[in-house]
């Protein structure tokens, strides 16, 4: 299984040289893996399909630089847009404050660049917390 960003630039099965049908794929903006505490989502749904249903063992999330999602969250001032994006970008909000706590002296582009890297790794452990019965 693999979770990717929807970025149409990012084909998983190119990258990863899958061909039809050998890999369950879940892209979404920004690639993330949602918390949860915050209740059923499309990501969430689709992990217990995979796990449940297609038996799948093992799950990559795979980012990419210069992502849209992650820009768009490093972007965000405060909660109060209630857009549909924003709402989701939402979800990597801890790898957007560990960015800004470590990195608040690099440019915009590098925080982007490290935040992208750090929402893999939220995602990674939001996907741990995930308890697929």
């Amino acid at each position: 299984m693999v979770i990717a960003c929807a970025d149409s630039r990012v084909c998983p099965s190119t990258i990863l040289g899958f061909r039809p049908g050998e890999a369950f794929m879940i892209r979404n903006v920004a690639n993330l893996v949602p918390p949860l505490q915050k209740g059923p989502s499309e990501t969430n749904a689709a992990l217990e399909f995979a796990v449940k249903t297609l038996q799948v063992e093992n799950i990559l999330i795979i980012g990419h630089s210069c992502c849209g999602g992650i820009q768009t969250l490093m972007s965000m001032q405060d909660n109060s847009d209630s857009s549909f994006i924003k709402t989701w970008v939402t979800n990597g909000k801890n790898a957007k404050l560990t960015t800004e706590s470590a990195a608040n002296h690099l440019s915009f582009d590098q925080q982007c660049r490290l935040c992208e890297k750090e929402s893999i790794n939220m995602s990674l452990m939001n996907l741990l917390t995930v308890r697929i019965v």
